[in-house]
């Protein structure tokens, strides 16, 4: 079951909220000895995640499907970058950093608890009560746990404000429907959008075309230009004008601190083909999360901001100011 991105929270008593986790969707069947753990695309994750295998193998049920959020903790908070470093094809890597890092699966749902029939055809409030129960009866261990969730709609906006590293925004589920899988008209989710100004320090060409694709952004950090992440959906109509206005600032380096890398399995040579600029053009950028020294995502280009100079664009516009530590009690989280 997905979530359509809404800009609002949605009120009214057939509503109940959960914190948006900042990790990777993760579906977990048991049946027997035998575990799978199934991303949101279909995909095996458990050889990336061997310590989650062997903690579901620990639980004392021997059939069940569940539906969650694998997370990383490291410090006081949640670390996406350490979920994308367990993506490699060396085993004894994955055993390295499941060492140093284990990994933590935080449960949402439950489609089959091993006796009641047919659960995932129950109302969302059927099953998260026959989830809590099963939760406290079972999850006894460190690596699995209990999402909290909440009616109150004061909360759930309180948990939006405090978006951070750990939280990637709030779910909204309807507790009257069963589990669609495939669809979002049952699951909404809100995210908290912030702006930023930021640097031009390079564009790229779009593709097979002589006219800007998209801007490289960049923000400076003790001195050097550091790049952040791009921003695309430039209008049709301003795009003739603004490449010529580009070219004409084409100067090498563009960015003094990290510039843009080289190809990726993700991308192609050309798309990874840019070039740097004098660092003279500020936009104003909105985006919903920034970790690891750049936007998670694309950002929407807002508005261009010549009333604003290069040297104003730091990075501690985007540096979190209140973490919030993941608190582990009882078999459940709290946000």
């Amino acid at each position: 079951m997905e979530a359509l991105l809404v800009d609002e929270i949605p009120e009214g008593p057939q509503w109940q909220y959960e914190p948006k986790w900042d990790g990777f969707r993760c579906l977990v069947f048991r049946e027997g000895d035998e575990v799978q753990l199934q991303s949101k695309s279909g995909q095996p994750l458990g050889r990336y995640f061997p310590e989650l295998v062997a903690a579901i193998q620990a639980l004392k049920p021997k059939r069940f499907v569940i539906d969650g959020e694998i997370v990383i903790p490291v410090g006081t908070g949640i670390s996406f970058d350490e979920l994308l470093m367990r993506i490699h094809p060396a085993a004894s890597r994955i055993r390295k950093l499941a060492a140093e890092h284990p990994a933590l699966l935080i449960v949402f749902d439950i489609l089959d608890d091993g006796s009641t029939e047919d659960l995932f055809e129950q109302p969302l409030q059927t099953r998260r009560t026959v989830l809590e129960a099963f939760a406290q009866r079972y999850f006894k261990g460190e690596q699995v746990r209990l999402s909290p969730k909440t009616m109150d709609q004061d909360l759930a906006r309180n948990w939006l404000d405090r978006t951070n590293e750990n939280l990637d925004g709030i779910i909204a589920k309807r507790i009257d429907l069963p589990y669609a899988s495939g669809e979002r008209s049952t699951m909404q989710k809100i995210k908290k959008i912030r702006t930023a100004d930021c640097v031009v320090g390079g564009f790229r060409y779009g593709s097979k075309s002589k006219l800007v694709g998209s801007l490289l952004l960049g923000l400076y950090e003790n001195g050097l230009l550091h790049h952040v992440g791009f921003c695309s959906g430039i209008k049709t109509t301003d795009k003739a004008a603004l490449t010529g206005k580009l070219e004409k600032l084409i100067e090498p380096p563009g960015f003094t601190g990290r510039a843009p890398g080289g190809p990726s399995r993700w991308s192609s040579e050309r798309s990874t083909e840019w070039n740097p600029l004098k660092p003279q053009l500020v936009v104003e950028v909105a985006y919903d999360h920034f970790t690891g020294g750049r936007f998670r995502h694309g950002t929407k280009l807002v508005r261009w901001r010549p009333d604003k100079a290069a040297e104003q664009c730091g990075m501690e516009q985007v540096q979190q100011h209140s973490v919030q530590a993941l608190r582990v009690t009882g078999g459940s989280v709290t946000a």
